[in-house]
């Protein structure tokens, strides 16, 4: 177990969330006309889980990393509903500004604690109720019901986020069965096939600059995983948790820079409410970690 270290954690975490949303840029521009003809989702996904299988398979092949019996089971449970939550997402960016898509998505641990109340028998109390109203309140300010606002595709983020919450109930079985970089190779290892499989309907001949696009999404997903664990591994998860919602940030940040759209006064305010209902799901997270 690495010694704890805080301000590395939180350097990496940072760093993770520069490189996530760094991947919702490619999406978006790989989803729109930007760098030719529109791709499917199925296929951005498809090279989202080529290219990170190729960065961590040469990454194994220079650490040779100690591999353990993995839990097949578990494992293609997992993938299968990230594959699909990151399908939905990367669908959403393409019609939404990144900040809503971004927020929308922190509801997945939103969903994820709902889901463990039937599937793991764990109880809720008043205070995670609560923040997981509010947090639900936040998404429907995003998807601004009214008659001529009403953004369908926050449908498909918000799908995203339930599935994205199923694969959660998944990687807490995973916990401490495994090692964190057998994990991201055994999940992208799986993640290829099913994503292979699901994309040969659709499949075309990418443009040059799709190519680059496709893979820099995938080599940043990989190094973001990486950073990701190099930072759990570093500070308590309770601790560390609340510096992903940087991604917010820099997904605004992309977005003014590279398409020109600032979020308007009913993005921020959704926004808010969602980052203020998952933040007090942090907080209560932790403090019942620290009293038990």
């Amino acid at each position: 177990m690495r010694p704890q270290n805080p301000p590395v954690a939180v350097a990496f975490m940072l760093t993770a969330t520069a490189f996530i949303a760094a991947t919702m840029l490619f999406a978006k521009s790989l989803g729109t006309e930007t760098l030719g003809p529109p791709l499917h989702p199925l296929q951005i996904s498809h090279g989202r889980f080529l290219f990170a299988f190729l960065t961590i398979a040469t990454m194994a092949a220079v650490l040779r990393p100690r591999i353990s019996r993995p839990h097949f089971g578990l494992h293609i449970g997992r993938t299968l509903f990230g594959w699909g939550g990151v399908t939905l997402m990367f669908a959403a960016v393409a019609y939404i500004p990144l900040s809503d898509a971004t927020a929308i998505s922190f509801l997945n641990p939103v969903f994820g604690m709902l889901l463990a109340i039937p599937l793991l028998g764990e109880r809720v109390g008043p205070w995670r109720w609560f923040a997981a109203f509010t947090a639900l309140l936040g998404a429907l300010v995003l998807l601004r019901p009214g008659p001529d606002s009403f953004q369908l595709a926050g449908l498909l983020a918000l799908g995203a986020a339930v599935v994205m919450g199923m694969e959660l109930i998944f990687i807490k079985k995973l916990a401490n069965r495994e090692g964190p970089f057998q994990i991201l190779l055994v999940n992208n290892t799986i993640g290829l096939v099913i994503a292979t499989v699901a994309v040969l309907p659709v499949w075309v001949m990418p443009t040059p600059a799709q190519w680059a696009a496709l893979a820099g999404l995938g080599m940043l997903m990989a190094a973001a995983q990486a950073c990701f664990v190099n930072a759990m591994a570093r500070a308590d998860a309770s601790f560390i948790t609340p510096f992903s919602y940087i991604t917010l940030v820099f997904a605004s940040l992309y977005d003014l820079l590279i398409f020109d759209v600032v979020p308007d006064a009913v993005s921020i305010s959704g926004a808010a409410i969602i980052l203020g209902g998952a933040s007090l799901l942090a907080w209560r997270e932790r403090r019942a970690k620290a009293a038990s």
